[in-house]
């Protein structure tokens, strides 16, 4: 019998990782995962921005950073500036750095839909990877009389099937995202 349980697994795998990178696309709201990928360089070593400050939104056009510890506000206030993705500029007051983030425009959110759709395709191409993989595999098990002809057809219609639902999921999701972004 062809197990499809560790093909399932890295399935999930990539929708979970195209999930992490829509996190990371700016819709006009400010949420704190914006900073995730901010790197801050002190006590001599680059730390994520979550280990040396917090990071809250009083706001849902602002993102309040404050450090642990004060001395780092200026390392901190320049790693987010640095940062060309956000393209955002902090500004602080001695103990929080303050990053407003701007309205989008229309232009901006047409392209950042047309960035969506590229992730998305990316994410479909891995798992058409994964399963190319798959029937690879299931194919060597055949030629190797592990099953016949006709379990071969089954085998590859349930993994059709998986693929189709795991492109379905990836579908609904960049759906939500692209109507989160063109939501002013």
């Amino acid at each position: 019998m062809f197990d499809l349980t560790n093909y399932i697994s890295r399935f999930e795998t990539a929708v979970k990782h195209f999930e992490e990178e829509l996190k990371k696309v700016r819709t006009g709201r400010a949420h704190p995962s914006m900073l995730d990928s901010i790197m801050v360089e002190v006590y001599g070593t680059k730390m994520p921005l979550n280990q040396v400050a917090s990071v809250s939104v009083p706001e849902p056009q602002q993102i309040l950073v404050t450090p642990f510890d004060p001395s780092n506000i200026q390392a901190v206030s320049t790693a987010i500036q640095l940062d060309k993705v956000l393209a955002v500029n902090p500004s602080d007051d001695g103990r929080n750095v303050r990053v407003p983030i701007p309205p989008l425009t229309e232009d901006r959110r047409r392209e950042i839909v047309r960035s969506l759709s590229e992730k998305a395709e990316t994410a479909k191409i891995n798992l058409r990877g994964i399963r190319e993989e798959a029937r690879k595999n299931a194919k060597l098990q055949k030629e190797a009389k592990a099953y016949g002809e006709d379990e071969l057809k089954r085998i590859e219609k349930s993994i059709d099937e998986t693929i189709a639902k795991f492109n379905n999921q990836i579908d609904e999701i960049l759906k939500v995202k692209e109507s989160e972004v063109m939501t002013i």
